[in-house]
């Protein structure tokens, strides 16, 4: 399931990347620990955070352009 992050202003993806970054975080622990209930879940959460970095180095490069209605 992709999820869609172009919806989104800079702030909050952003704020989403860190989201993703701490629940990768999370998951990452609990494998350790052996308590991983979905293990695919790991590859979604970093496939997620590569389409924010993408996003976000996009409006970085000048191709995407900060709309100053969007909410």
């Amino acid at each position: 399931m992709k999820n869609s992050f172009s919806d989104l202003t800079y702030d909050e993806l952003l704020l989403k990347r860190e989201e993703l970054k701490a629940k990768m975080r999370e998951h990452r622990f609990n494998k350790v620990l052996g308590h991983v209930e979905n293990p695919v879940e790991k590859r979604n959460l970093r496939r997620s955070v590569a389409r924010l970095n993408a996003i976000i180095h996009e409006y970085a490069l000048g191709i995407r352009v900060p709309e100053e209605g969007r909410k």
